[in-house]
């Protein structure tokens, strides 16, 4: 018998996330089909959303040979009914302070940074970069964590060891780069380039770094075709950006810079944005999204 939702007690709730408390070592991390753009949570929810970024956090949690967070399968008897598909049991972690970017493409606030100033979070870049440049090798650009309605802000990596000391630093660093180098390889083997992610660690009780929350899902994650990949313009992603695009357009009516919330997407988005996350999970993956637990109830 699976127990009620109603039965754990409701610690958070994120953006696209909500956290319960299992027991002393556990957590249940579940994940709705909430979409947010521009530090707002749109009042659509996109189908199967939180299925989707699931199932592509467990085929990452699997192909990559590094310490995370998962404490039972997919199917895991701690998991409500209503809940399988969307949800995983989880290690409680003391979390690190900071968002884990790593790029390996200029586009985003990297690209604004670099047009200011020559650098992305204080690492210099060659001249003559533009939106879509591949960059000579991939960089760690940090960020803070900000609470919901408010930006995070791009740092530098002596930031980070000011906050947790050089050795935590670069072990942060070298992990966030060796894993998006795997998971970039395994992405272009499908046709598929990972232009940028990030991660979130955290420490289990001995100390050790862990691989935590979502990861290289479509939400934190830009995936480009790589058939149709162009340097020197905005190239069509498998991510939320046709959201972005949709709500910064003059068919939207919407001005990003001014007070006022975001309006509702039209279905013809909605089921556009369904479509392309099921394409990147299921290009990536190998992996019908149908044969996913609860996929399309």
């Amino acid at each position: 018998m699976r127990p009620e939702l109603s039965s754990y007690n409701h610690l958070s709730a994120g953006k696209v996330r909500e956290i319960y408390d299992i027991d002393d070592s556990t957590l249940l991390m579940e994940v709705s089909d909430r979409i947010s753009a521009y530090d707002h949570i749109l009042d659509s929810p996109i189908p199967d959303k939180g299925r989707v970024l699931t199932a592509m956090s467990v085929f990452f949690f699997d192909a990559l040979d590094f310490p995370n967070h998962l404490a039972g399968a997919p199917d895991d008897e701690r998991i409500p009914a209503d809940s399988l598909g969307r949800a995983l049991v989880c290690k409680k972690l003391d979390m690190m302070p900071f968002e884990c970017v790593a790029r390996g493409y200029l586009t985003g606030s990297g690209l604004k940074e670099y047009r200011e100033s020559g650098t992305v979070c204080g690492i210099e870049l060659p001249e003559g970069l533009t939106e879509g440049s591949r960059l000579p090798e991939p960089i760690f650009t940090p960020a803070t964590k900000a609470e919901i309605g408010d930006h995070d802000e791009n740092v530098t990596f002596d930031r980070v060891v000011q906050d947790l000391g050089r050795e935590r630093a670069e072990q942060l660093r070298d992990a966030t780069l060796e894993i998006y180098s795997k998971a970039a390889a395994i992405a272009l083997e499908k046709g598929i380039i990972l232009a940028d992610t990030k991660f979130e660690f955290g420490l289990d009780t001995e100390g050790n770094l862990v691989l935590a929350d979502e990861v290289l899902t479509p939400d934190s994650s830009r995936y480009w075709p790589a058939d149709t990949w162009v340097e020197g313009q905005v190239n069509p992603s498998f991510d939320k950006q046709y959201v972005r695009d949709w709500l910064t357009s003059a068919e939207s009516g919407w001005d990003k810079e001014g007070d006022t919330e975001p309006p509702s997407l039209p279905s013809e988005v909605v089921t556009a944005t369904r479509d392309r996350y099921v394409e990147a999970y299921e290009r990536i993956s190998g992996k019908k999204f149908a044969d996913w637990y609860g996929a399309g109830n």
